[in-house]
């Protein structure tokens, strides 16, 4: 079956650092939070659930919790969350995941990563649209902020 235009989204971009920086910047749980603004509790573990608070201005009342789904060093992470669930009066839980996978490879002068989200199409009618908007929106900023991150914290 062929996925639709609004089931995922793909961002890519090329660091200029080593492969194992920005490995360290994306799959260490406590640098992930300085670049993604949460304050992550612990570390990603297959299989294991990882959460922690929002600290973004005007999202500190999220706690952000992801379920690792694979971590092949080097050149893939993965993870599994209710994307954009950010109303505390709404129990997500019943909800489909979507998927957020990370992609490495070490292109010469640098790092090429790639961000890719899937899974909105699953998401309830009512929630989709935005959803996807507001993360596709959302990963734009954050991979710009993980090239930030890797720059000023070598």
């Amino acid at each position: 079956m062929k996925k639709s235009e609004t089931d995922n989204i793909e961002k890519a971009i090329e660091i200029a650092a080593p492969l194992e920086r920005v490995w360290k910047a994306v799959t260490d749980y406590r640098e992930f939070g300085q670049w993604f603004h949460v304050n992550l509790e612990s570390e990603f573990a297959v299989g294991e659930r990882t959460a922690g608070q929002v600290s973004h201005p005007g999202f500190e009342h999220v706690r952000m919790e992801v379920i690792t789904t694979a971590i092949e060093p080097m050149t893939y992470f993965a993870f599994q969350w209710h994307p954009h669930a950010v109303n505390t009066d709404v129990d997500y839980t019943h909800e489909p995941l979507t998927l957020v996978e990370f992609r490495f490879r070490s292109n010469g002068n640098g790092t090429s990563l790639q961000i890719i989200e899937s899974g909105f199409d699953a998401l309830p009618p009512g929630r989709r649209d935005e959803a996807f908007r507001m993360n596709e929106k959302g990963w734009e900023g954050q991979i710009k902020n993980i090239a930030r991150h890797v720059a000023t914290h070598e």
